[in-house]
């Protein structure tokens, strides 16, 4: 097992994908990430492209889950830390959603460590705008409960078809085979408190690496005003709007292709 001493954390990872050292990728999943729930990035079309890292983020998974509160800089430091685990001085990095905060983090702190940069259905906090406080949502099941974590997916609601309904149940299904391991609901906790002061606006303007923005016209988590507000605030920036919700990746056909021609363009 690729566990790793990490700051003050065991952390578990995993590198694999194309062994070419000229492209490297770090992937960081968002909340409630855990890599033996899959999918596994290291499945995804880009491991054929790029040498890939993926981790499970303190609190979760495989990783150690530290009895105190975390913030979004502990997140960003993981990552750093990870990269210089592995020998990593430059890479590119893509951040989808919970992920998207930690990386724009981790570029902000450390921009020459960042090659080219995919922020996917994600939110910069402050005069951004902030993603939807999923630390209040409901905790009790119910059809007002469901309703709503429909519409945040995606705001169409039902009208975004039946595909969006089976998709969330398959993503359901694969949380709850994960095990029953203690303290995931605690980490998990930890990542959302964090998640809720997370602010990266008035610093965005410090990426000066390519940087995709990736955007779902129907995300009721990350509003698409949102990415439109991070898109004016890094210089140079390019925005990519796709049809579906915030897991737009799975509706949109066209979002993995483009995310791939961006990240292998010529330096």
């Amino acid at each position: 097992m690729p566990y790793a001493r990490i700051r003050d954390i065991q952390m578990y990872y995993e590198l694999g994908g194309s062994r070419s050292p000229a492209r490297r990728l770090l992937y960081v999943s968002g909340s409630g990430g855990d890599l033996r729930q899959g999918p596994s990035p290291l499945d995804s079309p880009l491991a054929r492209d790029f040498e890939l890292l993926a981790f499970d983020q303190r609190g979760l998974g495989r990783s150690d889950r530290p009895d105190r509160p975390y913030s979004m800089a502990d997140y960003a430091a993981d990552a750093l830390a990870l990269l210089d685990h592995v020998g990593w001085q430059k890479c590119h990095v893509m951040g989808v959603s919970f992920g998207g905060m930690v990386a724009q983090e981790l570029a902000v702190t450390a921009p020459e460590r960042v090659e080219r940069l995919v922020l996917a259905c994600t939110s910069s906090g402050g005069a951004g705008g902030a993603s939807y406080p999923l630390h209040e949502l409901p905790t009790e099941p119910g059809p007002d409960t469901a309703a709503l974590q429909l519409r945040l997916m995606d705001t169409r609601g039902e009208e975004a078809g039946p595909d969006l309904l089976t998709l969330m149940k398959e993503m359901s299904e694969r949380r709850q085979s994960l095990p029953g391991d203690p303290g995931r609901e605690a980490g998990f906790r930890r990542q959302l408190e964090a998640r809720a002061g997370h602010d990266t606006f008035d610093r965005l303007d410090r990426l000066t690496m390519p940087v995709l923005i990736a955007a779902g016209r129907y995300d009721g988590i990350a509003p698409l005003s949102n990415q439109q507000a991070m898109h004016q605030a890094i210089a140079g920036s390019r925005l990519e709007i796709f049809e579906g919700g915030h897991v737009f990746m799975l509706q949109d056909p066209r979002a993995l292709e483009v995310m791939r021609a961006f990240l292998v363009a010529d330096r």
